[in-house]
């Protein structure tokens, strides 16, 4: 038994829906004991910080769970992966260790119904890659990220879970009404999400597989309604959306800059853009700075509002977002 540890506290009669919606979000401590007692329910957390201000956190004395086994039980060393609903992601160049884990993880408690591990870098202009199965063979899954569900072949389009945190943060930014294009849109992980909160999007996309989804992600979170598919280079939009956005996702480092003149003619007379980019940590920040104000000026006021290294991507190299509010003059 515990000495207290943070739990969400809710009514019973809302105990399997707050628990299903902590559990998408990953936020339910599996080493503890859900509690009841007459009047609540005690959902263990592990991170009282990151739950939604709907709930009431309190400090709550609940027994342990029998640990599962785990693939550091086999191993003798936590391995690193990540999970994509029942496909999980491992990065080892050695082949026998690849192997080694893979055959750890699918012998662990984990649910698991496929291991792959990256066998190359995002490549091409669907920034797809390749993929060595080490067990099982089913790339599509679907994938659960802050209550939203994303169905993908992650064989034929790109997706990160690593990127969830940081898409968050974005969505999150979104107002009922605003009108928002997604650059590259992908199967719709800021895309679906934005609409569901009210906002009118149009989400582009060049990969047809993607767009596909894009299409499924769309039905099953219920935002067909206020949700634009658009297939193909988002160059090509028509001129009805020009001076339209009041935000623009633009989330295709190395060469989102080669879209800027079209960034730039979408946007409205106050339009927020979310540029991500990848630059050596000496030059983290001006490379894309430069390239926003040299498309924006002297038509807009560029006001850099957040800068923030998103991730590592390579030795000396960074993942980066800039939050850039354009202002028409």
């Amino acid at each position: 038994m515990s000495d207290g540890i943070p739990c969400v506290r809710v009514p019973p009669t809302a105990g399997e829906r707050t628990r299903t919606m902590l559990a998408e979000q990953g936020l339910i401590d599996t080493l503890y004991e859900i509690d009841t007692t007459e009047d609540y329910l005690y959902i263990p957390v592990v991170d009282s910080t990151a739950v939604p201000d709907q709930f009431d956190i309190v400090t709550h004395v609940v027994n342990t769970r029998d640990v599962p086994t785990s693939p550091a039980d086999k191993l003798g060393f936590d391995p690193s992966y990540e999970r994509l609903g029942e496909i999980i992601i491992i990065d080892e160049d050695n082949h026998e260790k690849a192997r080694e884990v893979a055959k750890a993880i699918v012998e662990s408690d984990i649910p698991v119904k496929t291991v792959l591990n990256r066998d190359s870098k995002v490549s091409g202009p669907h920034r797809t890659r390749e993929w060595e199965v080490l067990a099982g063979e089913e790339t599509e899954t679907c994938h659960r990220e802050y209550g939203y569900t994303f169905r993908l072949d992650i064989e034929s389009v790109y997706f990160s879970p690593r990127l969830a945190t940081e898409r968050h943060r974005v969505i999150t930014q979104v107002d009922a009404h605003d009108h928002v294009i997604d650059m590259f849109a992908g199967v719709g992980p800021f895309a679906v999400p934005m609409a569901a909160r009210g906002a009118d999007v149009v989400a582009a996309e060049l990969n047809e597989n993607a767009v596909e989804y894009l299409s499924i992600n769309a039905e099953q979170n219920d935002v067909d309604d206020n949700f634009t598919i658009v297939s193909g280079d988002v160059r090509t939009l028509p001129d009805s959306y020009t001076d339209w956005a009041d935000r623009l996702i633009m989330n295709l480092p190395h060469s989102a800059d080669e879209f800027l003149e079209t960034a730039i003619r979408l946007a409205g007379d106050e339009c927020m853009i979310h540029y991500y980019d990848i630059q050596h940590e000496d030059t983290l920040y001006q490379p894309g700075i430069e390239a926003i104000r040299s498309a924006a000026e002297p038509n807009y006021k560029l006001t850099v509002e957040t800068r923030h290294e998103v991730r590592s991507y390579a030795p000396h190299e960074y993942n980066i977002c800039l939050d850039v509010r354009l202002q028409r003059r």
